[in-house]
């Protein structure tokens, strides 16, 4: 029992130092690097996306050592900023991780207090409305930001309204609701009617399709990119297999493509 002790100390020790050591260097670079010593927190802003999506990237590949590389350097970032904001007496690295702290003891009653959860959603939805309270926001959706892609912010606006029970009962139910959203679409555009009719219909329609994602457990940004990779993979098939004959894609057929592509689906 003490040895498991003194290891669970070392190996603590062993984090507390890499990251003294990340704290150190990134100290040395703002010092002396004439590329980290004119960096602003709004100059590092796209840096960071950037940063962001080469990790999403390594997730979608599921290769774990390109997500290792990618974390650490995202947790560069976060040094990054805290150093900066340090050097105007904002706040420092320190209080960034005390803020985190304090948030997850706060959310999470059912661990740190007398909150009992049934579920992974009351769990969710508690934290909804902890979080509303703390932010004293007027709207349980001022929490979505506003540059958020399109269909993460329809995902993260339905998960916040089911929060605080604007959702309906049961999968059939929105499935239904998808139904009469495409048939309402499929109505504007038979009838000619004008264009933005026909976005605004288009649009209700990829809304209840997220809802409906959402009911059943999917998450639609992960899907869609999936269908996306599998797209581009038989089309680059397609485009070999064209090389192969030497021919060009926009002389060929479509019943000569669409043998490739069928070729390429097996290989999924």
């Amino acid at each position: 029992m003490k040895c498991l002790f003194l290891c669970k100390i070392y190996f603590m020790e062993e984090k507390v130092a890499a990251f003294q050591r990340l704290l150190e260097i990134m100290d040395e670079l703002r010092a002396k690097c004439p590329w980290d010593k004119k960096q602003t927190v709004a100059s590092l802003r796209y840096l960071t996306i950037e940063e962001t999506y080469e990790l999403s990237e390594s997730i979608l590949q599921n290769d774990m050592d390109s997500l290792k590389k990618e974390l650490g350097d995202l947790m560069l970032h976060l040094v990054f900023y805290s150093k900066i904001a340090s050097e105007s007496n904002t706040f420092d690295i320190k209080d960034v991780l005390e803020s985190i702290t304090e948030k997850l003891i706060h959310r999470h009653p059912h661990i740190f207090g007398d909150v009992v959860v049934k579920d992974a959603k009351e769990v969710h939805d508690n934290w909804e409305r902890i979080k509303l309270k703390e932010k004293g926001n007027k709207s349980v959706l001022s929490g979505v930001p506003a540059g958020l892609p399109a269909m993460v912010k329809a995902y993260r606006i339905q998960e916040k309204a089911s929060g605080v029970g604007f959702d309906w009962d049961k999968p059939e139910q929105v499935w239904d609701k998808v139904i009469e959203e495409l048939n309402e679409l499929k109505e504007m555009v038979e009838t000619g009617a004008a264009h933005q009719r026909k976005e605004d219909e288009l649009g209700d329609l990829i809304f209840a399709v997220v809802n409906y994602a959402r009911f059943i457990d999917v998450n639609p940004e992960d899907a869609l990119e999936r269908t996306n990779r599998k797209f581009m993979k038989r089309f680059r098939y397609l485009e070999e297999s064209a090389r192969a004959l030497n021919r060009p894609m926009h002389e060929m057929t479509l019943s000569e493509m669409d043998v490739f592509w069928n070729e390429a689906k097996k290989n999924d």
